[in-house]
């Protein structure tokens, strides 16, 4: 076993020779009230007087250095910066070199007045997340509103055998600063000392127009730096609609000589041993599977549910992956070790696959970043199979169904670990089933309704109901369903206050089955509501169903000017029959309104058939997912959304009261309409 050596987690000391050094003079001589700083202060804004801020990478460390001095005129700032956090790495060292405070013109050192303490910080271990990153506690004593905080410290990164490809490659990314504060001076920068070159790009920086300028890519040789420097600044990028500017830094590659980098990594890893020869016993219960669709189901299956996934945040900094022997022996390994394994176990089976690079969180921006492996957090499985595409994630668990039935990962960029590969991105998808596909009846008679819903779930969905139903109170999931229907039924406009279950009386939801080859789960719902009619200010009555999960609130209220829409709606289908023992207005506008919608990104279709004491509306919406949608495109997009609201996404029908008066005033009403 492995035992990393202990360091100190933090030190007090000067700072180091790359960083410079700060007189106390000098210090409060860069503490000035100007015009600037007046100004920002009276209009009640937390005010920096300056940030001084530098990153340093060798080929041996990765250190970063603030020096910063702003305003305490805050309550809740002065509260945070009397009590602070600071996490670590294992092998990362934190020094404090000053701690003070300007009060009423006199520099008052509070290193004295500081109580640090070192915690550990790993309190999802029972989750399988193994990290040996430390919490550095600090209390400083006795800071008073209105005075001005100078912090200055660092972070040292010293890299050790396992953090070859930090040794091997830089990457950071700098953004502009968070335009909550004002700055009287603010300065970032950048010293390369590798023997490689770092290359940096500078991204969504704007005009003085507020327009997007072209991307910038230079160079820096070793001992060069890179600056930038500001006065009286404030960050003019507006968060609701606009990317902050970035500047990606990192050591000059390509795609291909990257992956060329990893393959071999990976290769001998594959190489060393046949599932045969390592697990036989498993190898048997694959050559006892006949049918090769459910053989691939089995191998997934089998990694994603007995192999149990730890990440260890240490080891995640490195790529060696490990040998799929020691996976299966211990039934536990990260995500690069569970792909190594269950590439190795679709190898002896047949089907074609890699393991690819991704990383979920920072998709969108993969693009605009330079060629780094550093731009991935995440491993996954590339499957082709009967001339589709697959990705499988093999850290996922309770997941289930044939290749084609299993849920879709939703994701864009990736590189595969083999020679010679550039970025790529994914092809939009196409759902070859629906994901939900619901039948709602309600049928009214006198007074009463009965409500019975039967929903299948595939997919995503079905894996995600499976999950729900298995660790949900059955109670709190009919209630779950008794407040969707409450809206969908619109009794929140005629009966809105009232407890929902004194509404749909004797609810119950069932699992109907759960086919996990397919990968459907279905269930079934039903109550009788009293009163089952929604009823308006004018005492008119209807039946109606609309669901709002139909309409796409996020594709129409999109408006972000550098971000396009990322489409990735699921497939759905609804029948929704309405039937009463009333005479229904047969010709009402919105009654029998059909739509058929036939955009580049998604097609929509409702059908309707009415009848004197009913109608049923049948809407299909087929979506082409895993893509942007371009700007230029959007507002089609989005107008067809809207169509969909106006009165598209359900069923309503107007009753006609009995009774020779009724049918006058509803006669009139239909001729001056």
């Amino acid at each position: 076993m492995n035992n990393p050596i202990q360091i100190e987690n933090y030190k007090i000391q000067k700072p180091e020779i790359w960083a410079g050094n700060l007189e106390d003079q000098e210090l409060i001589a860069k503490i000035r009230n100007s015009d600037f700083a007046t100004k920002q202060i009276d209009e009640g804004r937390d005010y920096c007087y300056f940030l001084d801020k530098k990153y340093y990478t060798s080929n041996t460390e990765n250190s970063e250095y603030v020096c910063m001095a702003y305003t305490l005129n805050e309550p809740g700032n002065l509260e945070r910066a009397s009590v602070s956090d600071i996490i670590v790495e294992e092998n990362e060292v934190y020094s404090i070199h000053r701690i003070s405070v300007l009060r009423d013109g006199v520099l008052i050192d509070k290193i004295p007045d500081t109580n640090i303490k070192v915690l550990d910080s790993e309190n999802q271990s029972s989750g399988g997340i193994l990290s040996s990153n430390k919490k550095i506690n600090i209390i400083i004593k006795d800071l008073r509103l209105y005075d001005v905080l100078i912090l200055e410290d660092s972070r040292c990164k010293t890299f050790t055998e396992r953090d070859f490809l930090r040794k091997a490659f830089s990457k950071y990314v700098w953004v502009s600063p968070d335009n909550y504060w004002a700055y009287g001076s603010f300065k970032f920068t950048f010293i390369n000392d590798r023997d490689q070159n770092v290359a940096y790009k500078k991204t969504f920086f704007r005009d003085e127009q507020g327009r997007v300028l072209e991307p910038e890519i230079h160079h820096l040789k070793k001992g060069e730096c890179f600056i930038i420097e500001e006065e009286n600044y404030i960050n003019a990028a507006d968060t609701g609609r606009e990317i902050f500017p970035f500047i990606d830094f990192a050591t000059e590659n390509s795609w291909k000589e990257l992956s060329n980098y990893m393959a071999p990594i990976y290769d001998e890893v594959f190489r060393r041993y046949s599932l045969k020869d390592f697990a036989p016993d498993l190898a048997d219960r694959l050559d006892a599977v006949a049918d090769q669709d459910e053989k691939l189901q089995f191998a997934i299956e089998y990694v994603q549910n007995h192999i149990y996934y730890i990440f260890n945040a240490d080891e995640m900094n490195g790529h060696q992956p490990q040998e799929p022997s020691v996976t299966y022996e211990n039934k536990q390994g990260d995500c690069k070790a569970k792909c190594v394994l269950l590439k190795v176990i679709l190898d002896y089976i047949g089907v074609d696959s890699s393991v690819v690079l991704v990383n979920f969180q920072t998709d969108y921006y993969i693009r605009y970043y330079l060629p780094s492996l550093l731009s991935f957090n995440h491993v996954i499985v590339r499957i082709n199979y009967k001339g589709e595409e697959y990705f499988i994630d093999a850290t996922t668990r309770d997941e289930f169904g044939l290749i084609e039935n299993r849920g879709f990962i939703y994701c864009m960029h990736y590189l595969k670990v083999k020679p010679d590969q550039v970025l790529q991105e994914r092809k939009p998808h196409q759902f070859s089933y629906y994901c939900i596909d619901e039948k709602i009846e309600l049928n009214a008679q006198n007074t009463t309704g009965v409500l019975k819903l039967t929903t299948t779930y595939k997919g995503n969905r079905a894996n995600a109901m499976r999950r729900y139903f298995k660790s949900t109170h059955k109670r709190e999931i009919v209630d779950s369903w008794n407040s969707f229907l409450f809206y969908g039924l619109n009794y929140s406009n005629d009966r809105n206050g009232t407890d929902v279950r004194s509404i749909f009386k004797d609810a119950s939801i069932d699992i109907v089955s759960d086919n996990k080859k397919l990968n459907e789960f279905k269930i079934h719902y039903t109550a009788t509501i009293d009163d089952p009619y929604y009823t308006d200010p004018q005492k008119n009555r209807f039946l109606m169903y609309f669901d709002r999960n139909v309409i796409k609130a996020s594709a129409r209220d999109f408006m972000h000017k550098d971000l396009p829409f990322w489409h990735n709606f699921e497939s759905e289908r609804y029948e929704v029959c309405l039937n009463t023992d009333q005479r229904i207005d047969t010709g009402e506008k919105y009654t029998v309104q059909e739509c058929t919608i036939s955009n580049p990104y998604f097609e929509y279709k409702s059908r309707k058939k009415v009848t004197k004491n009913g109608a049923t509306v049948h809407i299909e919406y087929n979506p082409l997912v895993n893509l942007e949608i371009p700007q230029n495109q959007f507002e089609n997009f989005r107008e067809d959304h809207n169509t969909v609201a106006d009165t598209n996404f359900g069923l309503g029908i107007d009753i006609i009261e009995p009774g020779l008066m009724n049918r006058i005033k509803f006669n009139l009403k239909k001729k001056f309409k």
